[in-house]
């Protein structure tokens, strides 16, 4: 006797909200509701809304999809609330659901941003965050410190593309 399991598999899709736009509104409120304080709502509203015409390869805005239900996030812009402008352009707001991590997911977000920043025409990739061993696994390598406008501090590292 023969017996088949079938196993369902997720299918996986990273939107870019420039280029599918009916995913602006979806994509507001997600980045909102996981990454924005009641000061910063209208940042994500206007970078989400302005980059589907811009002519500039910045912002990117990123959902990553399992069917028709957001399991994470990520974007592309040019300074992530960071003293150091002279660096661009920079992943920032990655973020996996929590019951979906362990997954390599991110990686998938950090691939997407890195494409877009070769297609941009850039060489390096920047990021700031305090987690330490995460990015790196990535290939990205701490380069200094940088300063909030809130008084923080935080990594940066960077990666070629």
């Amino acid at each position: 006797m023969i017996v088949i399991v079938r196993k369902r598999v997720n299918l996986l899709e990273i939107i870019s909200v420039r280029e599918k736009s009916e995913y602006k509104d979806m994509a507001i409120e997600y980045f909102q509701r996981i990454w924005a304080s009641p000061a910063s709502m209208k940042v994500y509203e206007d970078s989400i809304e302005s980059c589907i015409n811009s002519k500039s390869p910045l912002p990117q805005w990123y959902l990553l999809m399992s069917e028709d239900k957001i399991i994470g996030c990520a974007g592309l812009v040019t300074n992530d609330f960071i003293s150091r402008m002279d660096l661009y352009p920079w992943v920032c707001a990655v973020y996996i659901e929590e019951k979906q991590r362990g997954n390599n997911y991110g990686a998938m977000l950090l691939e997407k941003a890195k494409y877009d920043t070769r297609k941009g025409g850039f060489t390096n990739l920047y990021l700031c965050t305090d987690h330490v061993g995460y990015y790196e696994k990535f290939g990205f390598e701490h380069i200094g410190t940088g300063y909030h406008p809130w008084g923080e501090s935080s990594r940066i590292y960077s990666i070629g593309v």
